[in-house]
């Protein structure tokens, strides 16, 4: 089967994941809605938002030794094994804090701080998590900061342009997964595999964020020494951020309590029910896996529903950029632009950026809400967005962000709303 366009789940199938979530098809007063802003925070599984509330009304601390204590010692450790499950990562630390940005902050802190190099290497593409931590710590520390651009064509940044960067005096290159404007993926086993071609000591941090949700991770193929996911974009639940850190990584020196071991980085007493989200989420992605493999492997069945979503979703981004027949795509509509369309879907996430001809991108969003469609405009007086439109030569855009729980029907909703604003504003 040829998936470079894509593979929809069976009509049944679907039906049984959207059941999974809350607020799909409706928003929270009962009005019909698509919410096409999953990139800012995802639809939440039902089975994560009531585990939260079940682990977090137990007053126990984790840290004794009666019955429950021991219980939330497992989920603990369950949602620890599962952060692993879904990077497929063995060994180093996995820890919580209270957002995925005040980890990114930490894991940059101690490598800056710790490892020798007069430069550091980043992207232009970075969430301001990560460009801020390397602006922040090379300042600090007298060091360079070297800052790859971003290829307006693919939408994302070449492997060439950030090797071209590197030499044996980086002590850090800090990398997102996937644009959060564009969706455009960029090549992290290749950056891997030659950068340190070039350092072979070379410490690398991965924003793995925006792409978590949409495509499968394995850091057996893409050995780093950081990096983070936050659950509130992978279908679970905001006021956590959950990373990642090498062995050797692991053990720099960091914030942290002296009596702890020298590779524990969680500092306070642990939320268990950071945790107790993280396994449903897995549990979730597992399950959909059985749809498509007879694996009993955790990681195998982890792996085959990622790969389902995948594909899906990239079913669903033809659809938005082509259409059918009857309903024209976005590249077909006329007064409607694609920005960063790249041909290639195999090499995209699940996010678009858009404009209509005679609309600013807020007016466009307030549009969107009035006919029951959420977007998000990204504009360039937004601290999260500037940097990063300004490499694409954009003033602004509109981002729009399904997910894997929409429907082709959802996609021909918003096709249809979206002809209906643009011929509106056409001769505005």
């Amino acid at each position: 089967m040829n998936t470079d366009q894509g593979a929809l789940f069976a009509d049944a199938l679907m039906h049984e994941i959207k059941s999974r979530f809350h607020y799909v098809d409706h928003d929270m007063n009962g009005r019909q809605r698509l919410f096409f802003d999953n990139a800012g925070g995802s639809f939440r599984l039902k089975a994560a938002v009531e585990q939260m509330g079940r682990i977090d009304a137990l007053p126990d601390c984790p840290e004794r030794i009666h019955e429950l204590a021991i219980f939330l010692q497992r989920v603990q450790a369950q949602g620890t094994d599962d952060v692993r499950t879904i990077l497929n990562a063995n060994g180093g630390s996995v820890y919580a804090s209270l957002t995925a940005s005040g980890g990114m902050f930490d894991m940059v802190r101690a490598v800056a701080e710790n490892v020798p190099g007069t430069n550091m290497v980043t992207t232009v593409l970075e969430h301001p998590s990560s460009f801020d931590a390397m602006s922040l710590y090379a300042e600090r520390l007298g060091k360079t900061l070297r800052v790859a651009q971003s290829n307006p064509v693919t939408g994302g940044v070449d492997v060439d342009e950030i090797v071209g960067l590197v030499d044996e005096n980086t002590s850090l290159l800090s990398v997102i997964y996937a644009s959060n404007i564009s969706g455009a993926k960029l090549d992290i086993e290749q950056i891997v595999k030659r950068t340190r071609a070039i350092k072979p000591d070379l410490y690398i941090i991965v924003d793995a964020v925006q792409h978590a949700p949409h495509g499968l991770i394995d850091l057996q193929k893409t050995l780093v020494d950081g990096i983070n996911i936050a659950p509130y974009k992978f279908f679970g639940c905001r006021g956590s951020g959950m990373s990642w850190v090498s062995d050797r990584a692991s053990v720099l020196p960091h914030h942290k309590l002296a009596g702890k071991k020298k590779d524990f980085w969680d500092l306070g007493s642990a939320a268990p029910w950071q945790f107790a989200v993280v396994t449903e989420i897995v549990n979730y992605v597992c399950w959909l896996g059985g749809q498509f493999s007879q694996s009993q492997d955790r990681r195998e069945l982890f792996a085959a529903g990622i790969h389902g979503i995948e594909l899906h979703e990239r079913a669903l981004l033809a659809r938005l950029l082509d259409g059918d027949d009857n309903n024209p795509g976005l590249r077909r509509m006329d007064n409607v632009q694609v920005f960063l369309d790249y041909e290639d879907l195999t090499k995209r996430d699940l996010i678009l950026a858009i404009g209509i001809d005679n609309l600013e991108h807020a007016q466009a969003v307030r549009e969107y809400e009035k006919r029951g469609v959420i977007v998000y405009e990204r504009v360039a007086t937004s601290l999260y967005s500037k940097r990063m439109l300004q490499s694409f030569g954009l003033e602004g855009a509109i981002r729009v962000s399904p997910l894997h729980c929409n429907s082709v029907a959802d996609i021909d909703r918003f096709l249809q709303v979206t002809r209906e604003i643009s011929q509106v504003f056409a001769t505005a």
